[in-house]
């Protein structure tokens, strides 16, 4: 069985993006890895040339400007990597640069991935996730965050990655059969040092929005405001051990607290029939689950 991982990144040190332990958390199952490095502002195509020389290829990419809507261009990075792992290749392994495994799942992925080889009908593995906020000590309890993504998926180059790359589909826009497994995504999309992560929020609405709608709805602080929240639990375990160093030197404090949590009354009631019914209500979903 060959994997290779795939993943695009574009200025990774200006927005202190945690590519490298990305790429580094799932490198062990990887034959290879393919990454599309877009055109950037700092040195990004050393960084990712240094992880793992003998195993990472580099796809020199340009970012499609006309794309920015709807953050369209995400996608077609995306399928760039994609379309450049090897025909021998039977399972992708889809990171982005804000997400990371933790080293406890990897023989459980790949165990999956033995499992449903031969098994056609399954186009992809479907993950759980964990969202961090504002520091790594708290994890976003509502349910505007996604639950759950595609990251594995078949070598078919049927498949294409859909709207803002979040997740994948294939042929005539069909969602994915997919297998969840039980193993998590820990996205550390927003944890950053608070002025980093408010230049990250300007410049990255502009993927989806007009300039017009930034002006008038992105804060011009020099630092973001992490208060902002809905809802945030602690964190009570481990970090992959990637993750080890960059929290070491975190330079910033994030302290919420959570008696203040205010959950919607939708929310209250996704979370009652959830526990007692075991029903995902309203829940996004991009894909088809097979039983």
């Amino acid at each position: 069985m060959k994997v290779t991982g795939f993943t695009f990144i574009r200025n990774a040190i200006k927005y202190d993006y945690p590519v490298k332990e990305a790429i580094l958390s799932i490198l062990p199952l990887c034959s290879e890895f393919v990454v599309a490095v877009g055109n950037s502002d700092d040195n990004t195509r050393d960084l990712i040339e240094k992880i793992s020389p003998d195993k990472i290829r580099i796809i020199d990419t340009v970012w499609d400007d006309s794309l920015r809507e709807g953050g369209k261009v995400l996608a077609d990075e995306t399928n760039k990597a994609f379309h450049e792992i090897s025909q021998d290749t039977d399972w992708c392994f889809y990171i982005q640069g804000d997400e990371v495994v933790h080293e406890n799942f990897l023989p459980l992925i790949k165990s999956e991935m033995e499992k449903y080889l031969n098994v056609d009908e399954i186009d992809g593995l479907l993950f759980k996730y964990l969202h961090f906020y504002g520091s790594y000590d708290y994890v976003g309890e509502s349910y505007s965050w996604y639950r759950n993504e595609i990251r594995v998926i078949r070598n078919n180059k049927n498949i294409y990655s859909y709207r803002d790359a979040q997740g994948f589909r294939k042929g005539n826009n069909q969602v994915l059969n997919v297998k969840p497994i039980d193993a998590y995504i820990y996205h550390y999309g927003w944890v950053k040092e608070p002025a980093a992560m408010q230049k990250k929020q300007m410049d990255f609405n502009k993927l989806w929005h007009s300039d017009e709608w930034v002006e008038r709805n992105v804060s011009k602080a020099e630092e973001f405001d992490y208060s902002q929240i809905d809802a945030l639990r602690h964190f009570e375990e481990t970090h992959p051990k990637v993750m080890n160093e960059r929290i070491r030197n975190k330079n910033w404090v994030f302290d919420y607290d959570i008696s203040f949590n205010s959950y919607k009354l939708k929310d209250k009631l996704k979370h009652f029939f959830e526990n007692y019914f075991g029903l995902s209500l309203g829940q996004y979903k991009n894909y088809r689950i097979i039983k």
